[in-house]
């Protein structure tokens, strides 16, 4: 199997600053498994990675697409598999980085999305009634037909909600299964899995510091001038962490101290789930910043040593040497 590292963890951990120093030390690029980053103009709200900041490592699946285009996890795994084959032929080893855990999981274990399962009319009517009824009714028809899925599927996200029921009026069976028929393939590479974690106060403290530094470098602004090029709440680009709270805001549906605490209450509810994901994945291994006091030189040597155990950097090397 080809090699790969994976770096993840929850929002606000401290990954980007390892990544480079990560990537520098294997001779690797980076890959981004970020849901945000991928979207141009959405620089401020997502915590993209400057150029500067980058220190001469190639990023892959940054700055792809704009806000107002479709951007899903098959989407990811097409981008993801095409920068693969460009860092592997350039003898390089990728790592994979971001707190979007699903991605990750759909590209180790090469999961299948049975996209040609699709039905335009059926999802058009489905659209109409999550419009008409609100979204809880589309919610509640799911939990009757698939109690898994309604379960991980927040009541809000309108569009997995459609996926889920698509799939079940179109194969008769709950996707909830397919999924975990594909999360049981072993898998598709030589990897090293690392979470980066911290203690939760720490972490939620961090979380509270970047938020107030977005604000600080312009996050308004930056909603304000994409809602005025046309990009609306309805788009899933703007309805990620940090856009949808100041969009209500200058909708005028909450004070700008109420969007301020919703967004820092929900980021830290985010970061929960995504602790909660990476314990759900087998191989994961945890890296506990408070178990290296803190010390990214002590972290780096870690994780070194473990890709070195696993033999990805000697098989990098060999293929290289070819």
């Amino acid at each position: 199997m080809k090699p790969m590292i994976i770096l993840s963890g929850p929002t606000a951990v401290g990954k980007t600053k390892l990544s480079i120093a990560l990537a520098k030390a294997v001779n690797g690029e980076i890959i981004s498994a970020d849901s945000m980053q991928v979207y141009r103009h959405m620089d401020i709200g997502s915590a993209k990675i400057k150029p500067a900041e980058m220190d001469g490592v190639l990023h892959h699946l940054i700055d792809i697409c704009e806000p107002d285009e479709e951007f899903n996890v098959m989407i990811f795994k097409e981008k993801c598999e095409e920068a693969l084959r460009g860092i592997y032929e350039r003898g390089h080893i990728p790592l994979v980085t971001g707190g979007t855990g699903f991605y990750i999981q759909a590209l180790l274990r090469d999961i299948s999305f049975t996209e040609n399962e699709t039905d335009q009319s059926l999802r058009e009517e489905l659209e109409r009634l999550a419009a008409q009824k609100g979204p809880e009714y589309l919610h509640e028809q799911l939990q009757q037909v698939d109690p898994k899925s309604a379960e991980i599927i927040h009541a809000n996200n309108v569009k997995r909600t459609i996926r889920a029921l698509e799939y079940f009026r179109l194969t008769g069976e709950p996707i909830s299964r397919h999924n975990e028929r594909e999360k049981a393939k072993p898998n598709a590479y030589n990897a090293c899995y690392f979470v980066l974690n911290d203690q939760r106060d720490r972490l939620y403290q961090r979380i509270e510091l970047r938020i107030d530094e977005m604000l600080q470098n312009g996050l308004v602004e930056e909603v304000r001038t994409l809602k005025a090029s046309g990009y609306h709440r309805d788009m899933v680009s703007m309805q990620g962490l940090g856009y949808k709270e100041i969009l209500d805001w200058l909708d005028g549906k909450c004070t700008y101290e109420q969007a301020v605490e919703i967004l820092k209450r929900d980021t830290r509810h985010f970061a929960k789930r995504q602790l909660t994901w990476f314990r759900r994945e087998p191989d994961v291994i945890w890296v506990d910043k408070d178990a290296f006091d803190y010390d990214e030189q002590r972290i780096l040597n870690y994780m070194l040593t473990v890709i070195s155990q696993r033999g990805i950097l000697q098989k990098t090397d060999e293929r290289s040497e070819e």
